[in-house]
This record gives structure tokens, C-alpha cells and sequence, in this order.
């Protein structure tokens, strides 16, 4: 068992594209409210409507997207998010001039879509351990932008470096009065694509980066739980680590 407390929440209201960073979130069935509930899709004929990512597309990290604020300060989306280019300029999601300039931007004809659980794992929470960020920072001796792992929960506790690799189905974290566990398909320690190759903006790859968690840490990196226990999570909230680690077998 591990201890703690919350050190980040993050929230990516549109799938691929920078997010906001909260001082408090919900969850529930859906993850984190809000998480990638929308997307961007590829309207090539050769890409048959799927959506658009940063492996497709890293320039997609160029824009931010982020919801109004609630007047009561609830961490549910009050409204759809709103789009910021590049240059700073806000753009609504409901503006009928969106995709167009989306679409001159990536160089890729795009239509809009509405849709809670758009993850690449379902409805689920990624976690992420100061322990393990600071202990990769060691191994290619350099600073590591947290953001390019796009985690939902950063979590600052005593395990060790890179203990979540092991996390096997039971693992239970608490945080405040919620709880997350690895528990059903696609759940556990986190298997990187190349997104965290790429700077948070998109600017720059740092291939190195994935060729080093493949060959160190099975490209691993987090650990993907699904919430067992709805509520909403704040900063510097207190969090327990209930690890269970594979059953070594008796011969």
C-alpha cells in the first residue's frame, strides 16, 4: 500500500488537442466528465470518417481547447468546449466556420463529433506517478514535460519508480471519496503510443523518448483504471495506492 496526494488533474475536452488543467474533477461512468467527449474526424475518402489524431497529425497539438467555466464552479462541462488556434483566437464548437479552419490548419478536410468515451481504452482514468516521471527524467538525464503523457490524475506518493508497471487486475486507488480500480478490458499499466514523442505543442519529436520506455520499460508508462466509486476529486487531496502485483508462480 502507498500514499499520497493529488498533485494534478487534467482534463483533454477534445481528443488530440492541448487540454486544461483543473483544480477539481468529477468522476463516473465516463471517466473523467468531459474527457475527449469530442473529436475531430478524418473526412478523407481513403480514412473512411475515423478520427483525426496526433499520430496522424502532431500539428494537432497546436491548438487548445478548454470548457467555459461553470458559474457554480461544478466540474461538469456546462457547454461544449471552446477551440483555441495557434495564434490565441477562440473559436466555439458550434461556430459553422470550425471546420474550415481546422481544416486549412492541418491540411485535412474535418467534420465534428459529439460523443462522451471517445478514449482509446473506453471510459476510463489514466494515472500517472511523480516518482516514476522524476525517475525517467533520471535515466535520459533531462526534464520531461508531464503533458505529454496526457494523464487525467498526477499523483505524488511514495511508491517507487515505476511501481505501476506491475499493477494487475484488484489495484484500487482511492482519491478523496472516489475510487479507481484496474479492473475489466484494456485496464492496467499504460502501453505508449508515440504521442509522447512529441513536445506538448507539437513543435518538435523527440523519438528517443519511446525508443527508451520500449527498451527500459516496455513502453510503459501510468496506469489505466476504470472508477468504481463516483465523486469528485480535488488538488491535494489524499490518495491511497492498494497495489496488487502478479502472483509469481510455486514450482
Amino acid at each position: 500500500m502507498y500514499g499520497g496526494t493529488v498533485g494534478g488533474l487534467y482534463r483533454w475536452p477534445i481528443k488530440s488537442l492541448r487540454g486544461e488543467r483543473l483544480p477539481a474533477v468529477l468522476l463516473d461512468a465516463r471517466g473523467v466528465a468531459g474527457d475527449r467527449a469530442y473529436a475531430l474526424i478524418d473526412e478523407r475518402p481513403t480514412h473512411a470518417g475515423k478520427r483525426l489524431t496526433v499520430r496522424q497529425s502532431p500539428g494537432m497539438l497546436a491548438w487548445e481547447a478548454a470548457y467555459p467555466a461553470a458559474c457554480d464552479g461544478s466540474p461538469e462541462p456546462p457547454s461544449p468546449p471552446v477551440l483555441y488556434s495557434p495564434e490565441g483566437v477562440p473559436w466555439a464548437w458550434d461556430d459553422p466556420d470550425l471546420p474550415a479552419a481546422l481544416t486549412e490548419s492541418y491540411g485535412v478536410p474535418l467534420s465534428l463529433r459529439a460523443a462522451d468515451g471517445q478514449q482509446d481504452r473506453g471510459p476510463t482514468v489514466l494515472v500517472t506517478f511523480e516518482a516514476s516521471l522524476r525517475g525517467l527524467e533520471e535515466e535520459l538525464g533531462t526534464e520531461i514535460e508531464l503533458d505529454r503523457f496526457r494523464p487525467n490524475i498526477h499523483l505524488v506518493t511514495d511508491a517507487p519508480a515505476f511501481a505501476e508497471e506491475t499493477f494487475t487486475e484488484g489495484t484500487v486507488i482511492t482519491v478523496g471519496g472516489s475510487v479507481l480500480e484496474v479492473t475489466g478490458d484494456r485496464a492496467g499499466p499504460c502501453i505508449r503510443c508515440a504521442v509522447p514523442s512529441w513536445d506538448p505543442y507539437g513543435r518538435e519529436r523527440w523519438p528517443e523518448l519511446q525508443k527508451h520506455l520500449i527498451m527500459a520499460h516496455e513502453n510503459k508508462f501510468g496506469v489505466i483504471l476504470r472508477v468504481t466509486g463516483p465523486g469528485i476529486v480535488h488538488i491535494g487531496e489524499t490518495a491511497v495506492v492498494t497495489a496488487m502485483a502478479p502472483q509469481r508462480s510455486h514450482t
